[in-house]
């Protein structure tokens, strides 16, 4: 994932608990974060598998992701678009900002 994500290849291991489970996750990433991110893939895991009838398994781990990778989406896309507008709203201060100067 990146310099400060999870990655097997860092130095520091931090045990997690996932639906019961013990992980062992090697990261660069500091224990506290590594804590809120499983705490976070265990809910999302917990309410995909909510009101099925199934154990917990590939199929609900699949949906879980999906989730989690839609509200990846979604907040990149509601990021790209603040950032266009406010792009936006610079240039069209610069223009004021060149008309008024020029104007003097």
């Amino acid at each position: 994932m990146g310099e400060t994500g999870i990655d097997a290849g860092a130095a520091r291991t931090t045990a997690v608990e996932i639906l019961g489970r013990e992980y062992r996750i090697r990261s660069d990433a500091g224990e506290t974060y590594i804590q809120e991110v499983a705490r976070y893939v265990d809910a999302k895991l917990r309410e995909v598998g909510r009101g099925s009838t199934l154990p917990a398994s590939e199929r609900v781990a699949i949906l879980a992701a999906m989730n989690i990778a839609d509200e990846l989406f979604q907040l990149r896309r509601a990021s790209s678009e603040e950032f266009t507008a406010i792009e936006s709203r610079a240039q069209s201060l610069i223009r004021l900002l060149d008309d008024n100067l020029s104007g003097e």
